[in-house]
């Protein structure tokens, strides 16, 4: 059995086109299981499911494997267990509507060491997420501050932050913005909550925040790159903001979620 997970999951491109749509890991489809051949296919037949990844198998044929959207255990499927994730192929879903998007923002100075790992993390994930938009702020924070002012659905900081860890330690934090305080407009070098505090009084912060942080082990101007234990855990970051986006889209998607409305 294994080995036939084996070959399920082999990389495959980061999107497929569908019906003209890229699909890719966050986009939502609906599920239509060609064979009707078992009970999973007349359950799951017109569910709403979230693409975990698109995967090639030994032959060369393109699946996606699905989540379902509704599934109170998703981050069972997301950690790749059977009964939670389900794999199609191209002609057996439908891709849905453009949905509001998630912020990928990538903060740091590449010119100090540790602080570019941010920076790093985004460039891995350019192109490999087409429910959000990713981007490298690097230091520009008046500019992170305006694009929050967008109607994205959520955003999800990518920064390093000394936070008393081993370094390459990564950590996600849900910021929480007590009312009424501002902060100074500074057009470089704010930290995330501060870019928060800056976009609040611009007008708007989206409903969903979260921040990616990992320990960093030096942030000197010398040398310029990051250090070994930071650089080792940039993959595992990369696969942490792509479950935190897809949770973001699918809750976006179910009535009665977090009021997406400036506040």
């Amino acid at each position: 059995m294994s080995d036939f997970w084996d070959r399920m999951e082999a990389p495959g491109p980061g999107t497929v086109v569908i019906d003209g749509v890229p699909v890719g890991p966050g986009s939502r489809v609906r599920l239509r299981p060609r064979s009707q051949a078992d009970i999973f296919d007349l359950v799951l037949d017109g569910r709403i499911g979230v693409v975990e990844s698109v995967e090639q198998d030994d032959e060369g044929g393109i699946h996606l494997a699905v989540t379902l959207d509704d599934d109170p255990g998703r981050d069972l499927g997301e950690a790749r267990l059977p009964g939670h994730r389900f794999f199609y192929s191209r002609d057996e879903v439908e891709p849905l509507g453009e949905a509001r998007k998630v912020l990928v923002a990538g903060i740091g100075n590449v010119f100090l060491g540790d602080d570019g790992f941010g920076v790093e993390v985004v460039r891995r994930l350019e192109g490999a997420l087409p429910g959000a938009d990713v981007v490298d702020f690097g230091i520009r924070g008046m500019d992170l501050a305006y694009a929050l002012q967008r109607d994205y659905a959520g955003v999800v900081f990518v920064d390093a932050a000394a936070r008393g860890e081993a370094p390459g330690t990564l950590t996600v934090l849900e910021p929480d913005l007590p009312d009424g305080e501002r902060t100074l407009v500074e057009t470089h070098g704010m930290d995330p909550v501060r870019v928060l505090r800056l976009a609040r009084q611009l007008g708007r912060v989206p409903a969903l925040v979260r921040v990616v942080c990992c320990e960093p082990l030096s942030v000197a101007e010398a040398p310029f790159e990051l250090s070994e234990p930071v650089r080792a855990m940039v993959g595992e970051a990369t696969s942490l903001v792509k479950s935190l986006v897809m949770e973001m889209i699918a809750e976006n998607a179910v009535p009665g979620s977090r009021d997406p409305a400036p506040r």
